[in-house]
Order: structure tokens, then sequence, then C-alpha cells
């Protein structure tokens, strides 16, 4: 089972279900607020997400779970409710110590009232670090989330804009010490890239300190990407080596 990240829908992580189809199952939530998925609603909260993981998991019999950013937070917090065959995560979007940067949340919600949805976006990118252009200049990431949201999939950028504050929200309260997750017993596999923001890699070494049965890696040459559009193969072959060494003999089901 596949967990999209913030921003993201299940037809991002196409390709990567395509790596990994040939040896498993692969179901890819439409999380809510995507597509035909209902709304988030005023209680929504990461629990909630974690109770739609965990009726796929139901309903499918779905035994090995991968998370990516927002989706990887949602992947951890439902280990701390299940045991899992497997559960993996790519630079997942927790905070330790106050480590997730989010002082332009303020603004972006302020933006996104107004209806400026490309300031909005370009708040989110310039502050994020996440679109690959580095420390560019303000205009330079206004042009970029110009052209994000009048391109293909524009339209569907604008809508999950709406999910963003109370994800970005749920990251900022759930920020902690890490040792909740000392509860996740799980057998874990914490990926990164080395072309990330460090507040997202960062946490992975205190994340499989703390974790009984977890280790992580950072991967050369890849960004916070990899999993739906830079590198799905790459994250493929992790997730299968890891499955195979942890879960002999797990194969589609």
């Amino acid at each position: 089972m596949v967990i999209p990240g913030n921003n993201r829908r299940a037809h991002h992580y196409e390709a990567l279900a395509r790596e990994l189809s040939g040896t498993y199952g692969v179901h890819v939530i439409e999380r809510r607020g995507r597509g035909l998925s209902g709304p988030q609603g005023p209680a929504y909260s990461v629990e909630t997400e974690v109770d739609d993981a965990l009726a796929v998991m139901d309903h499918t019999g779905a035994r090995l779970v991968f998370g990516h950013s927002y989706g990887g937070l949602v992947a951890l917090h439902l280990g701390l409710r299940r045991r899992v065959s497997a559960l993996m995560a790519y630079e997942p979007g927790v905070s330790i110590d106050g480590s997730f940067p989010a002082r332009w949340l303020p603004s972006f919600n302020r933006l996104l009232a107004e209806g400026r949805h490309a300031a909005a976006m370009a708040t989110f990118l310039k502050a994020t670090r996440l679109a690959p252009i580095g420390d560019a200049p303000a205009p330079v990431f206004h042009a970029l989330a110009f052209l994000l949201l009048r391109g293909a999939e524009g339209r569907d950028a604008r809508a999950m804009m709406a999910t963003t504050p109370a994800e970005i929200g749920e990251i900022i309260r759930l920020d902690s010490d890490g040792t909740r997750y000392a509860n996740v017993d799980s057998p874990a596999l914490l990926l990164g890239g080395d072309r990330s923001p460090g507040y997202l890699t960062g946490v992975l070494a205190r994340l499989a300190h703390v974790m009984p049965d977890a280790r992580h890696e950072i991967v050369a040459g890849l960004d916070h990407n990899a999993p739906d559009l830079n590198a799905p193969g790459v994250i493929a072959e992790q997730i299968r080596t890891f499955v195979e060494s942890r879960v002999p003999g797990e194969q589609s089901h």
C-alpha cells in the first residue's frame, strides 16, 4: 500500500506501482481532498488518514506499507496502531524538536484565502526548498508557481493546495522529541536523498535510533520527488531489497 505525499495524487505514483507490480499487488491510496475521495472534514487529523489506510489494508489484505513525505508521517502513525510486515517511508514529514520549518504557513493561508494561488504556491516552494532551483530570487519562484498552476496538472494542483494548511498543521502539532515512535515495532526502512533539504533527511537517523527495528539510508543523487517523479525505479528496488531481506517469501496476494 502506497500513501501519497502533500500535493500528490494516486496517479503520481503510477511508475512506482508499475515497478513493484511484477512482485507485489500494489494499492495506491487517493487521499482525502483528492479526486473522488471525500474532503478532509472539520475533524481532520493524521489519525483520520490512518483510519483510511487501515481500511484499505483490511479490504485488500496488504501487509507492506510505503509512505512518501506527509504520507510517510501517516505511515509512521499507522505503525503506532498496527504492526505490519514492513513499514517503509521516504522523507516522512516528521518534526523533531522544531525541525520542520513552518513560519511560512500563516502567509500561505492568507494568500490562499485571498485567492492568490500563484503567490501562495511561490511562498510554499521558496520556504520548503523543494523546487530544484536553490535559493533563486522571488520572481523565479513566482514564475515557477505560475507555470505549475497553468500547466496540464494545474487544476489538480489548485485543488490540492486547499489540503496543505491542515496537513502542515498536523506536522507542527505532532512536533515532539521523537520518542513516541519507539512504539513503532514493525521492521522499518527510512529513506532519504542527498539532494533533499536537511530538515527532511536530518530526522531519519534520530527516528532509526528510537524505533526498535529500523534502519535509515540516504541515497546519492535523489531529491524529495524520487518516489513519484525522478527515480521510482530506484525506490522500488530499495523496497524490494528491504522486503526480501526482512520478509522472505512476501509476494503478491
